[in-house]
């Protein structure tokens, strides 16, 4: 059997409606896991589920801004499958770069830390211990990733409340991968740069814009959703067993440039 083959896995790929989510569901699809989608858009999510392969992946609601609305799609989840494999706690809301931070009201940050930041830990928080359950119960194995950004560690100005939610998933991911590597589970964030997606359209719509940032990427390109595949089915696969607390910074060159 490959090392890259994930049949028989079960993974929850929040946020994977769309976007970079998808990329990633779609990559784990092709390897073998059967995935469950988890977003709050019910015409994406059965769009989404469509460009999958495995008759057994599904398409579920959850506002991970919402912890009922986690705990009930985890649940369903974990009943419907009698096991969870693999969490990528994707979800996210953008900042959009707009208004100063002199002006950032506390309900701007706090809509921004109940999806970015409180979403992905309480989506993590319910698979791990599940994970832990498994584990000691002689099935030792575990994935957990969180969707960072080159943003938490950019200076990402007009959008630091978005960054700080990024920069503590950082942190919170390498703390994991300390706490949990006993039990078979590994963590690891994926940090993307610039990536065409639903959130960033317009942005990358501007020629202003493009003029300023394309000159900055080696590969002389934006990320595309699938550049995410391999990434997603690297580190579920048996092949990444020995690596943990890594911060996967996919941006064509970006940050070194």
């Amino acid at each position: 059997m490959s090392l890259f083959d994930l049949t028989g896995r079960v993974v929850i790929v929040t946020g994977g409606n769309g976007g970079i989510g998808l990329g990633m569901a779609q990559g784990l699809d092709a390897a073998g896991a059967v995935v469950s989608i988890w977003g709050r858009n019910e015409a994406k999510n059965a769009a989404a589920l469509k460009t999958l392969a495995s008759v057994q992946s599904e398409a579920r609601f959850c506002d991970v801004s919402k912890p009922q609305s986690i705990e009930q799609a985890f649940q369903e989840t974990l009943a419907k499958y009698g096991r969870v494999d693999g969490c990528f706690a994707n979800a996210g809301i953008s900042g959009g770069g707009l208004g100063s931070f002199l002006d950032r009201t506390q309900a701007d940050w706090r809509a921004m830390f109940a999806t970015n930041l409180d979403g992905a830990v309480l989506t993590m928080q319910h698979a791990a211990r599940h994970m832990k359950e498994r584990a000691e119960k002689g099935d030792a194995f575990g994935r957990l990733v969180a969707t960072s950004s080159l943003a938490s560690i950019s200076g990402a100005a007009r959008n630091e409340h978005y960054a700080a939610t990024k920069g503590a998933l950082n942190s919170i991911i390498r703390a994991l991968a300390v706490e949990l590597s006993r039990y078979g589970v590994t963590a690891h964030c994926v940090l993307p740069g610039w990536t065409k997606s639903e959130m960033t359209e317009e942005m990358m719509s501007d020629d202003k814009f493009i003029a300023n940032v394309m000159p900055r990427i080696p590969v002389r390109r934006f990320g595309k959703p699938e550049d995410f595949r391999a990434i997603a089915v690297y580190i579920m696969s048996k092949g990444s067993s020995y690596h943990t607390g890594e911060m996967f910074l996919i941006d064509g060159g970006f940050a070194i440039f």
